[in-house]
């Protein structure tokens, strides 16, 4: 079955604005990849480390950003999945919640480098997977 859409964390969004090798499947016209604002507000903090490590001006990561074919969801789309999230992340990163509560809802894979989301029954793909799959 091939992959329609994602719901990508915040390390491989960072990866894409930084430029590296997940700003290629995003790149890729048959995939869809999402995220929460939260997500969003995440990659926003952390411009500032990207943009000292690899020597770009955060205007130019915040317009990178902002050109990343994702689509944002608010809060309120998946609030109702919020609690089953939070149970199977039990003890590990609370920042995980809201990106595995709309990838429960929306029945979808998890994109993310982090281990935080193996054995939770959803389907996680790392960047170094997708690569392979999608041949981007």
């Amino acid at each position: 079955m091939p992959l329609r859409k994602l719901a990508a964390d915040a390390n491989v969004i960072l990866s894409a604005v930084a430029g590296k090798a997940a700003l290629r499947i995003f790149l890729k016209e048959d995939v869809e990849i999402i995220t929460t604002q939260f997500n969003v507000d995440e990659v926003r903090e952390y411009l500032s480390v990207i943009a000292e490590k690899y020597e770009f001006s955060e205007e130019i990561l915040e317009s990178q950003l902002k050109l990343l074919p994702l689509s944002v969801y608010p809060l309120h789309f998946y609030e109702d999945f919020i609690l089953k999230a939070s149970q199977k992340l039990s003890g590990r990163d609370e920042d995980d919640i809201e990106l595995l509560a709309l990838a429960i809802k929306l029945k979808i894979p998890v994109w993310s480098n982090d281990n935080d989301f193996k054995n939770l029954g959803i389907e996680v793909y790392t960047t170094a997977k997708l690569l392979k799959i999608l041949k981007a």
